[in-house]
């Protein structure tokens, strides 16, 4: 019966001997390239959901005369800009007839909280206009068009005056969640839909590894559906955050699920390429993320928009084919056998028969060993527990969640505040996202170059370097910041996606994607504290910025206790998996 090390130096061969990317590979990852372009609006969705918006605090008493003669006089500034959560007190004399307002109507020694708000036009779960409808209201005029008297009443009546005395109004119902000058509600509904990550990783890592990779995918992309989808009629902030979760919850593991899929259905020279491949798609979600907020302006419609086609990827279940590693980990041999023989006719591919005769004895092996007892089976069952045992194994899922939780922080922190940039935040976020495709064709050129270890290290110190300079700018620069804010990102891009590859080369097969869960649910530590970066903003502008550059110059620091693995085979047992770490020299296995 052969070994696990056996079948995967001969299934290694017969990927190699099939071709990176034929017509099976291809049709299999076009596939698999769907939820993962979902799951880029999903993973950031939530900025556009709940945007920091502009309002003030509302003077009911004045609301219905001109702005230009009160507003500076009723609201304090905070940097040269008007404060959103602050007001004068109001010491004048209110009346119904006379709503005029003017400076000696605020004591300016007395500095008040805002009761209520008036929020700009902008669209966020921060005022959420459930509906919005026009009607039709007809004000009699003595006066062919409306008096400058009438025009303020139909201001504080919030509508919009027309000539001849037709008034268009727009119906808004109250906002549902009204959370002006609470930035700790609003960056929560993003630090609450990472925190579904601690649990949808691990669990979609458990599933994928007992009931087979497109199981777990299946079951990820329905309860994004299901949860995203109910989501979008949240009827109160508490209700929103329930379901930011469930969904991430139950959900978001559909990308890390893609990502082991499509890495184990090529071979080592393949896994580069594949992982560009996915990472531009990837972005692509994440802009067109951006560009339908822009569109639409409406997130409940977006939410609808973007998570009714996950309901889709249910039907992998059906039509997606296992992955052929995990089934000879699973001692399915026959299985496997059958999707490889497809995967031939359709690349049109003869294997020699020094290929094809391993290929019959693990299919006889299969019904050898229906009929005695299965070891291998219990030894499955314990190969989570038996990996961790292994201080190396140990060692490295550390190091590894560290590198992660790094990448995350910064990859996500540049992306959430870069919609505080000046300019246009549709574009600034595309642009920073955007930046990511060639980013990640760098790394096509340098992991299988120079090594994952050298490309780490590189990436993380200029990150640092990138991130720590964007405090030495004078403020006055325009275009400098923003040079050095898409640089930044550019590097910690390289720095991410040569991590997904190298975690998933360091764990043996049985384990893979469970272990590969593990560094990836502690990673998220990174992307559930990146929604609050913002925050350290409003204590000192350059603060985040700090914050990453730290973390990286650690991270890079780290990258030296970990083995080379740069064209090496996929350990399939800890034994293999644990020699990485004792090899002096990485030799091309090209």
């Amino acid at each position: 019966m052969a070994n696990a090390a056996s079948e995967t130096i001969d299934l290694d061969s017969i990927l190699k001997q099939l071709g990176a990317f034929g017509k099976y590979n291809i049709v299999n990852y076009a596939l698999l390239l769907f939820p993962i372009f979902l799951a880029g609006m999903y993973g950031s969705v939530f900025v556009f959901e709940g945007p920091d918006i502009s309002y003030r605090c509302e003077i009911s008493q004045c609301e219905g005369s001109n702005e230009s003669f009160w507003i500076e006089h009723a609201i304090p500034r905070d940097k040269n800009e008007l404060s959103k959560c602050k007001q004068y007190q109001f010491i004048g004399n209110y009346s119904q007839s006379n709503r005029t307002c003017s400076e000696p109507d605020f004591n300016k020694a007395v500095i008040e909280e805002c009761e209520k708000y008036v929020y700009s036009d902008e669209d966020s779960a921060v005022k959420d206009v459930k509906e919005r409808g026009e009607g039709r209201i007809t004000f009699y005029f003595i006066l062919d068009s409306p008096t400058a008297e009438y025009t303020r009443v139909a201001r504080a009546l919030r509508v919009m005056v027309r000539a001849r005395g037709v008034v268009i109004a727009y119906l808004e119902e109250c906002g549902l969640f009204n959370l002006g000058c609470q930035n700790w509600k609003r960056t929560l509904i993003g630090t609450i839909h990472n925190s579904g990550l601690f649990l949808s990783l691990p669990l979609t890592g458990i599933i994928s590894d007992r009931y087979g990779r497109k199981v777990a995918l299946s079951i990820a992309c329905l309860m994004n559906g299901i949860f995203g989808f109910i989501r979008s009629f949240s009827t109160s902030y508490i209700m929103m955050l329930i379901f930011e979760f469930l969904e991430a919850g139950l959900g978001a593991g559909a990308y890390s699920t893609a990502f082991v899929l499509a890495m184990e259905l090529v071979g080592p020279k393949g896994r580069v390429f594949g992982n560009t491949l996915i990472n531009a798609v990837y972005v692509l979600g994440l802009m067109s993320l951006s560009g339908l907020s822009w569109w639409l302006q409406d997130w409940r419609l977006q939410i609808r928009i973007i998570y009714a086609p996950a309901f889709l990827g249910f039907t992998y279940l059906w039509i997606l084919n296992e992955s052929v590693r995990w089934l000879l980990s699973k001692g399915r041999q026959n299985e496997a056998v059958d999707i490889l023989k497809k995967a031939m006719k359709m690349n049109k591919v003869d294997l020699s028969d020094d290929v094809l005769s391993p290929l019959s004895e693990l299919g006889n092996a299969e019904d050898t060993k229906s009929k005695e007892v299965t070891p291998k089976e219990e030894e499955n069952k314990s190969s989570f527990s038996r990996a961790l045992k292994s201080n190396i194994i140990r060692k490295r899922v550390l190091v590894c969640s560290f590198l992660w939780i790094t990448c995350t922080f910064v990859y996500y922190g540049l992306s959430i505040n870069s919609v505080s940039l000046a300019g246009n935040k549709y574009l600034n976020f595309m642009l920073v996202a955007f930046v990511e495709i060639p980013a990640n064709f760098a790394c096509l050129l340098v992991l299988d170059r120079f090594g994952r270890k050298r490309t780490l290290i590189t990436t993380y110190v200029l990150s640092a370097c990138l991130c720590i300079s964007l405090s030495l700018i004078p403020k006055d620069q325009k275009w400098l910041p923003l040079i050095i804010y898409l640089s930044g990102k550019f590097s910690i891009t390289i720095a991410y996606s040569s991590v997904y590859i190298y975690v998933s080369e360091v764990f043996p097969t049985n384990v893979r994607q469970s272990l590969l869960a593990v560094c990836s649910a502690l990673g998220r530590v990174g992307s559930t504290l990146a929604p609050l970066t913002p925050l350290l903003a409003l204590y000192y502008d350059n603060l985040p910025a700090i914050f990453f550059g730290s973390m990286t110059l650690v991270a890079s620091a780290l990258v030296f206790t970990l083995p080379e693995t740069i064209n090496v085979p996929l350990p399939d047992t800890v034994e293999e998996a644990e020699k990485l770490s004792r090899r002096k020299d990485v030799k091309d296995n090209a």
